[in-house]
């Protein structure tokens, strides 16, 4: 080769390599280089508005930096949200304040500077906020939630007693005191009024006092439930059922009764035995529509804690599915008494558990004459909702909501109205042959 040659290839050997080192330096770099930083983005805001509480929860798609603090005269709640910019979806969080919120009179919303939103909360009274984020579960992302309780919770008992859900209670526990005995005029005589005829089936109560009765939606607000092919959601269906039961107890001359939940909010599950113990319940009753990954899957159940383990496979998925409510609708780890549970579990007696299996029984027994039952006997396992350690308690598993028949008789007003029917004749049966215990307050 001739050396002109030899040096000309050099030249070039030496010029590709300068340009493929050069191209490698600025992949290197390109590489090392941060790309630009996108803003998280708000994708839902929902209001969950009740007596107990208010709720605000944010849906978001990462993880979001979160500082809230307390303004007095006026009451605001403000809280900065770092890493977002204002956009569509938070501003409707304007519009979903409703005038009959408990709490909030309404909210503002701002970029209060360059990647920080700012929300204001004008407030109704003094409250105690908690302010957390939820990892994702479910269907659900990053979720921001917002707790607003009121600072002086009213008592549980004089709460439903303002309200008139314990109408009785004035006439039949608060007895004014002896007057001095005065002649009284004897009475203008009067026929005798016919004798009623007794139905031999009608089950009769013979009571001491008043029985307290803890009626337990399940689900609520964030947490739906399971959901139907049609799309009905369970929590909706055992709130109605709820209610209806509830009016029927209400219609019972020893009997009151509260609700757990009476509106589409969430009650973690042990503040919905904490509730119970409060207004010293004598039974609670969880109300529940099944799901199963099979829609064949159809029948009625009726569940009590068990001791020693589940008492059927099904049983043991089902408790396990029911007890993730928490995590689904949203609970604060900050505050949540993770000792409560076990707590409850130590002190949950065999005496309690056999009562929940006599009064489990004498329900499912009613509820076969109106629906298939899913299984023959009452069925145990460790729902957490189960765990007061001194009231009776059951879960019932209405039907299968998954079920797509099932399902259309869940939102039939009538097969509600006998499903509450059932149960209602189930706990008076129970009572008629187990009178509660005495209490203080006597009738």
């Amino acid at each position: 080769m001739p050396r002109s040659t030899e040096i000309r290839s050099k030249s070039l050997s030496s010029k590709t390599r300068r340009t493929i080192l050069k191209a490698g330096g600025t992949l290197l770099v390109s590489v090392l280089t941060p790309l630009p930083a996108f803003a998280s983005q708000i994708l839902a805001v929902r209001v969950w508005p009740s007596d107990d509480y208010t709720r605000v929860t944010l849906e978001n798609d990462s993880d979001l930096k979160v500082t809230h603090f307390v303004v007095k005269d006026p009451e605001r709640l403000v809280v900065d949200i770092e890493g977002i910019d204002l956009n569509t979806t938070l501003k409707d969080l304007v519009a979903k304040i409703q005038p009959n919120d408990p709490y909030i009179k309404q909210v503002r919303v701002g970029q209060n500077r360059p990647s920080v939103v700012r929300l204001v909360f004008d407030l109704k009274d003094e409250i105690k906020p908690q302010v957390f984020t939820l990892a994702p579960v479910g269907e659900y992302k990053y979720r921001f939630v917002i707790d607003l309780y009121p600072a002086n919770p009213p008592d549980p008992i004089a709460a439903l007693i303002q309200k008139g859900d314990w109408p009785r209670d004035q006439q039949s526990e608060v007895k004014p005191p002896l007057a001095e005995a005065k002649p009284v005029p004897a009475p203008a005589q009067q026929p005798e009024p016919p004798v009623a005829k007794a139905n031999p089936n009608e089950p009769k109560l013979q009571l001491t006092r008043m029985i307290t009765i803890a009626l337990d939606p399940g689900h609520g607000g964030e947490d739906p439930g399971a959901i139907g092919s049609r799309g009905n959601r369970e929590k909706d269906v055992v709130l109605s059922i709820a209610k209806r039961l509830k009016k029927k107890i209400e219609e019972q001359p020893n009997m009151r009764v509260m609700l757990t939940r009476d509106a589409d909010f969430f009650v973690p599950l042990g503040m919905r035995v904490q509730k119970a113990r409060k207004v010293q319940a004598d039974l609670f009753i969880s109300i529940h529509a099944d799901a199963f990954v099979q829609p064949t899957a159809r029948g009625s159940s009726v569940f009590a804690l068990s001791e020693k383990g589940a008492s059927s496979t099904a049983a043991r998925w089902l408790a396990n599915k029911e007890n993730s409510a928490d995590l689904i609708g949203g609970v604060n780890i900050k505050t949540h008494d993770r000792q409560l549970a076990s707590v409850l579990l130590d002190l949950s007696t065999t005496a309690q558990i056999n009562d929940s299996l006599r009064i489990g029984k004498a329900v499912l027994n009613e509820i076969g004459g109106i629906n298939k039952l899913h299984k023959g006997a009452v069925e145990q396992a460790g729902f957490a909702v189960l765990k007061a350690p001194d009231i009776p308690s059951i879960l019932i598993e209405t039907a299968f909501i998954s079920n797509p028949e099932e399902e259309a008789k869940l939102t039939d007003n009538a097969y509600q109205d006998d499903m509450a029917d059932a149960i209602m004749t189930g706990i008076k049966k129970y009572f008629s042959k187990n009178p509660p215990l005495a209490k203080n307050r006597m009738t």
